[in-house]
Parts: structure tokens; sequence; C-alpha cells
């Protein structure tokens, strides 16, 4: 996997050009301190998982900002609350440190990640607003192609972040570690891939670790192994073969694959259940050490297909002006 510069030559490059049929996205994820909560963001332009945005691009080509929103999820010890409204270009104003998708926004100053929430939840519709600070700590400027073609970059920019919750509704306040990341494209994740499995660990004594692979839609894998330290940033560790399998989903039957670690992994909570998404906390041991880890799994194959491709709008709604 390649090393290319960062994803933007100053701040997170808010305000970057995504050509037509692409896509960039920023990522956080936390658990908190006492292991009861956590929580996913995710800023998109060029809804990768848009059905509103597959339909588009199998017309003609497509304008990025036209499909935009942001995926907010928080988990809680009973229940979760997610929102993902799709909104369109007239709702999208963005500059070198502030994006603004309708009432939501982000917006980077003094090494601080600062989101104003106000969505609304489905398929049950209540409001989702609030706060979330996420102070960045050590910035990195390492930046990686997923693919040979180099149509598709990730940007861990910082893996060890410090996160303040602060919700109005539902109420909801807890502190905790999180990571920070960017994905962008040229070209959509159908057009390369057929799925990959991603594992961000916690820190443990200052160290931790982030595990990438990708199945190709040409045939063939490629997996990365980063070691970040609070100190000195991230390490390229030897690339690992895929290994254990967790079990799959328990409603939608979605696949679980991580890596080779020498022991099982437990899956503590599914955070996600979805025909193509799965998105779980888990408990693994590597290099001697404990970790909790948040793990992903990607079906781009069944993602495509049309039964998805119909299911999707009941939890991705589009509200475009």
């Amino acid at each position: 996997m390649p090393k290319q510069r960062a994803l933007a030559a100053q701040g997170l490059g808010f305000d970057g050009a995504i050509p037509p049929n692409g896509y960039q996205w920023w990522y956080v994820d936390a658990f908190s301190d006492d292991g009861t909560a956590g929580m996913t963001l995710i800023v998109f332009i060029g809804s990768v998982f848009s059905p509103y945005y597959a339909r588009a691009r199998k017309k003609s080509s497509a304008r990025a900002e036209d499909f935009c929103s942001i995926n907010a999820i928080f988990y809680g010890p009973k229940r979760k609350y997610w929102a993902m409204t799709e909104r369109g270009a007239n709702d999208l104003s963005r500059s070198a440190n502030r994006i603004a998708i309708a009432a939501s926004s982000v917006t980077l100053a003094d090494g601080v990640l600062a989101f104003e929430i106000d969505e609304i939840c489905v398929p049950f519709p209540r409001r989702l607003r609030g706060s979330v600070r996420v102070e960045l700590g050590h910035l990195t400027q390492q930046c990686f192609a997923l693919d040979p073609e180099e149509n598709h970059r990730w940007w861990p920019i910082a893996p060890a972040s410090r996160v303040t919750v602060d919700l109005e509704a539902p109420r909801m306040h807890w502190q905790g570690d999180g990571y920070v990341d960017c994905n962008a494209g040229t070209v959509p994740l159908e057009s390369s891939f057929t799925g990959w499995h991603w594992t961000r660990t916690d820190r443990v004594n200052g160290d931790s670790w982030i595990f990438y692979n990708r199945t190709f839609k040409n045939g063939g894998q490629q997996g990365l192994t980063l070691r970040h330290n609070d100190q000195s940033g991230i390490f390229v560790d030897a690339a690992l073969e895929d290994g254990h399998d967790l079990a799959p989903t328990p409603i939608w039957r979605c696949a679980r694959p991580l890596i080779e670690l020498g022991s099982q992994p437990t899956i503590t909570k599914t955070f996600e259940d979805t025909p193509f998404y799965a998105r779980s906390k888990i408990a693994m041991a590597y290099r001697g050490e404990q970790y909790a880890a948040m793990h992903e799994y990607v079906d781009l194959n069944r993602f495509e297909r049309t039964w998805v491709q119909q299911l999707l709008p009941f939890r991705m709604p589009r509200n475009a002006r």
C-alpha cells in the first residue's frame, strides 16, 4: 500500500475538490471511559452508501455535493439513536475549517473538531441534538492508497483523540477515547472493491493498532497493519492475512471476517446489523496485550443488490431543497 501525502495541505481538507461520482468522508468514533456507551459520526460529501447517489450514477455523471449527509449514531447501554438524512447542494456550505449540512455542522479550530448536531432519528422520529467535542491530539501526515490504481485514499488523521459528548436530546453526557480518519475517492467504492474489513483498537501503554484488509473487484486482497504511538506517530507493520471469522450478525447474517490474531476474539456488542454492513465492539488480544476494538465489515456485492437498494431509504431518508 503506497504512502502518499495527507489529503489536505492545511486543516482537514473540508473545502477540497471532489470529482463527479467521487466522495469524501470524515469519520469519528469513540467508546466511553466506563465502557457503557459509544458513538460514530460520519460527514459525507458524495454519500457512498446512498441509494439516491447510486441511482444517479447509473444514469449519468453525478455531483457529489448533491448527495451529502451527517450520519450521527449514539449507542447507549439499552438503545441506540440513529440519524442520517441526506441533503442536496443547497443545504451544504463548506470552507477550509467548517462544513455545515442543513442544521448540523463541524468546525475545526485550535486542534478541536466541534460538532453541532441537529437531526431527526429514524426509523422512529425523535430529535437528536447536542454537541460533540473531539480533541485531536497528534495529527498524522501519512495517507495511503487503498487500491492499485490509487482511486481511493485513506488518511488516519488522529488515532488517539479525546471525545466529549454533550447531548440535549436525548440527554447523554460522557467522555472517552476516540479515533478520527478521512477517506476520499474519485470513483464509487463498488467499482473497485467487493468489500473490506477494518479494525482499530483502543490504546494500551500508549500504543494502538489499525488493521485494514480490502478485497478487490478483479480478485485478490491486500492488508495493512499500522501501529500508532502517542508520541511518535504511525508506523507501518507487516500485512496480515485473513484469519478468524467472528460469528455473523444475528439478524441479517452479515459476515464479520477478521485478521489472523493467534487467539479467538470475542464480540462485546453488535452496534450495526444491516444487510451489507456490520459494526461491532470486540475484545481481542494482540502481541501480548488485551484491547477493546471497533470492527467493521462492508459487503459491496450485497450493497449493489436491488433488494438492498430498496431497503436503504428507510434508514437514509432524503430531504433535498
